[in-house]
């Protein structure tokens, strides 16, 4: 099954990083507070950054590889991503 790494940007400013088989419909549920606890004090979120992965296990590890990047590293995925913000 494929699965994708998504990073949305908070209100806030920051970034969360989650992974899930329906990108649109997962950033849908965190504004209508039914996300990851963090993103829940931190609507609206906008999806900057998908990508497409095998199978669950490649998203959970490229997941977990994105949340361990820094800030900088992070923009830098999203900016050559090609998603319009807005």
């Amino acid at each position: 099954m494929t699965c994708y790494c998504y990073i949305v940007e908070c209100a806030d400013g920051t970034y969360y990083t989650g992974w899930t088989v329906n990108p649109e419909k997962r950033v849908t549920l965190h504004n209508k507070g039914h996300g990851a606890r963090y993103t829940r004090t931190r609507c609206p979120v906008t999806l900057v950054y998908v990508e497409e992965l095998p199978d669950r296990k490649s998203a959970m590890k490229r997941e977990m590889a994105i949340k361990r990047m820094k800030r900088g590293r992070k923009l830098k995925l999203i900016e050559g991503s090609g998603i319009v913000k807005g």
